[in-house]
């Protein structure tokens, strides 16, 4: 699996490309951890690269929403796969994010400060 990041309208948007499991979600974890050291606040983490999201993945994309949140930040996901989006429908996460077709569509807008300050409760 690689990760990669680049900047585009306010966002960083991590892209993820390969397997997201046990053995290589952390780096996902670390690349944040590691963006948000240099002061990247607001996220796009594209999965659209990504034929398999397993328990532990997911439970990746939570720790870092934490993380994100913590620093006042903002986190979307890119995603047009409906085998991953039936991972978060059934943990139900899927209300709990903004879900975007693709990178480009879930930048189109600027960030908004801290817009994660209420979650994991879905948005009204």
């Amino acid at each position: 699996m690689a990760v990669s990041y680049y900047v585009v309208n306010g966002w960083t948007v991590l892209e993820v490309d390969g397997e997201v499991d046990i053995h290589t979600s952390p780096r996902i974890r670390e690349a944040v951890i590691a963006l948000l050291g240099e002061g990247h606040r607001h996220y796009v983490l594209d999965l659209c690269f990504v034929p398999f999201l397993d328990s532990m993945g997911l439970g990746t994309v939570v720790a870092i929403t934490k993380r994100i949140r913590d620093h006042e930040g903002s986190l979307r996901i890119a995603c047009p796969s409906p085998r991953l989006l039936k991972v978060f429908r059934i943990c139900g996460l899927h209300e709990a994010y903004e879900i975007f077709e693709s990178p480009e569509e879930a930048t189109q807008s600027a960030p908004v400060l801290d817009s994660l300050a209420r979650w994991p409760r879905p948005h009204d």
